[in-house]
């Protein structure tokens, strides 16, 4: 039978592509705050700031001509929560993850602030294990497809954004959105925003797995009905 330490070299090299000289780095990197008082918040700390960098550094280089906020966007975009429990998903992160028996039984480990933050942990411990050079390398093979696909400057504008310079260049009020339900367990929550135009007495809804994403389905509803979707 395999050791769990065995199990967690396997995954690291299969996930990663990256394998540590400091093991007990990367026990800490997956080590849930509900286990213990020595977990990976520090380490979190550090792979946001290494990421950070390294994201940034690829926008420079991708996007040779785009001015500053146009990078900041995509970076944004691609550093942000949702982003990293996407990849924390798909490089199956959570079940890697020691936790408190207690929050492992209420699925903290497929919680998306967890599994973003245990990236984040990882590309910490990558870069005191084996430094940036390193860290680069797995931050790039996690972002691999993304980066290869991002989109044009004019699609990357998101729904909320267009209907606010919509609504603005008519000289019209903002929206306002407001939480109308959340549902489901804490790991997998279903949010519904309406999106409310006063001035147009238009009102729409979204729904989507986060507040940010419900926001963004009831912007693209209002977009459809005023034609602009």
């Amino acid at each position: 039978m395999r050791s769990n330490g065995d199990r967690i070299s396997n995954w690291c090299d299969k996930a990663l592509g990256y394998r540590f000289s400091d093991a007990e780095l990367l026990n800490r990197a997956l080590t849930h705050r509900s286990a213990s008082a020595e977990n990976n918040e520090r380490l979190e700390f550090l792979g946001d700031a290494v990421l950070g960098l390294v994201i940034a550094d690829a926008m420079y280089e991708s996007k040779a001509d785009a001015p500053e906020g146009i990078l900041s966007r995509f970076r944004s975009e691609l550093v942000c929560g949702e982003t990293l429990a996407e990849i924390g998903r798909e490089i199956a992160v959570g079940p890697q993850l020691i936790m408190g028996s207690g929050e492992y039984r209420s699925g903290g480990y497929q919680r998306k602030s967890v599994l973003a933050n245990a990236v984040e942990a990882v590309i910490g411990a990558v870069f005191l294990d084996g430094g940036f050079v390193a860290a680069r390398e797995v931050i790039l093979r996690f972002y691999a497809g993304r980066l290869a696909s991002l989109p044009d400057e004019d699609e990357l504008k998101d729904p909320k954004t267009r209907l606010q310079e919509y609504l603005q260049s008519r000289q019209l009020v903002p929206p306002d959105y407001e939480l109308s339900d959340v549902s489901g367990a804490a790991h997998a929550q279903t949010f519904v925003v309406s999106c409310c135009i006063g001035s147009l007495e238009l009102v729409t809804s979204g729904t989507g797995t986060s507040r940010r994403r419900a926001e963004q389905a009831a912007a693209t509803a209002a977009l459809e009905e005023l034609g602009h979707g």
